[in-house]
């Protein structure tokens, strides 16, 4: 099997080396295939000792890959993704000693980032707004670019880990169903090609234009950009030809090029799609762990396998 040859039904399409220069495919191929729905897996490489215990002696590779349950195509010429399920993980031991939920995003261009509400008790209602950044002094690869809100509950900040490698793999097997515009317009596909499949038992995944256009302040422009998500319980009104899908769990952040955590500008929802573009959301406020309920239109691809 050559490098390139799909494994397990995954396809490495961009590699990135530890300066972050391109060494293999392409970001527009990481592009095209996150339009079409395709799910994302980020490999990387790097030394326990460099990394995870920098105390320790040991220098072993450790290798590494993320599943992006979240992904985002911003204006048509930039990706990113984001864990939306981790709880922090303290190599080779078991879990870090706060829970909470540790949202890892990575750009096409190997730029990172880590937002963090925690979990374990009543939240902290510091200040907001930018903090000091930790001392990573020994940590030389680790290159932290900001740090924002890191007195409450939701510390964020943006950075560059000089990873041996970073690959970015798709799996890029969803069938597009249905399009519809936000107000339910079929553009391309049909209400019968939906049914058909969803009485086959597929799975379902969202790809939902402008999901997060209300966490850009009013006097910034639009930024036109889609965000893919899996939905879990599905429900079909056979009469209506009205599919409604509960989302997993998604990280919101305000897009941008490249995509970056910042004081107030992302949440964690869970979302209620219908085949007319009316979307419910149940959004969670990282710093307070109150929800808040909102509902829109918007444009929706619907994919299945």
């Amino acid at each position: 099997m050559t490098s390139s040859a799909p494994a397990y039904g995954w396809n490495k399409v961009l590699t990135l080396d530890a300066c972050r220069n391109i060494i293999g495919g392409s970001p527009q191929a990481l592009r095209d295939a996150i339009g079409r729905g395709a799910d994302l897996r980020i490999y990387s490489e790097f030394r326990h000792k460099e990394h995870i215990d920098t105390k320790s002696n040991n220098h072993e590779l450790v290798q590494e890959t993320m599943d992006m349950r979240a992904t985002y195509l911003v204006d048509g010429r930039w990706c990113g993704g984001i864990l939306t399920l981790r709880q922090p993980i303290d190599l080779p031991h078991g879990f870090g000693p706060r829970p909470s939920l540790s949202l890892f995003m990575y750009n096409e261009d190997g730029q990172q980032a880590i937002a963090r509400p925690h979990l374990d008790g009543p939240p902290a209602s510091g200040t907001r707004g930018p903090s000091a950044g930790a001392d990573h002094s020994d940590m030389p690869k680790y290159h932290e670019v900001d740090s924002w809100d890191g007195d409450t509950n939701a510390p964020s900040s943006n950075f560059v880990y000089a990873f041996e490698t970073l690959r970015y793999y798709v799996r890029d097997d969803w069938q597009l169903m249905l399009h519809h515009s936000a107000t339910g317009e079929v553009i391309s596909g049909s209400h019968k090609a939906v049914a058909d499949a969803f009485a086959r038992g597929v799975e379902w995944k969202l790809g939902i234009s402008g999901l997060c256009s209300d966490l850009i302040p009013s006097d910034q422009p639009a930024v036109p950009h889609a965000v893919f998500i899996q939905a879990g319980s599905c429900y079909l009104y056979t009469q209506q030809e009205l599919l409604i899908a509960a989302s997993h769990p998604v990280a919101r952040v305000r897009p941008a090029i490249p995509l970056r955590y910042a004081s107030g500008n992302w949440d964690y929802a869970w979302l209620a799609a219908r085949t007319d573009g009316h979307v419910a959301k149940l959004i969670y406020d990282p710093y307070t762990l109150g929800t808040t309920r909102s509902s829109g239109q918007h444009e929706i691809r619907w994919f299945c396998r």
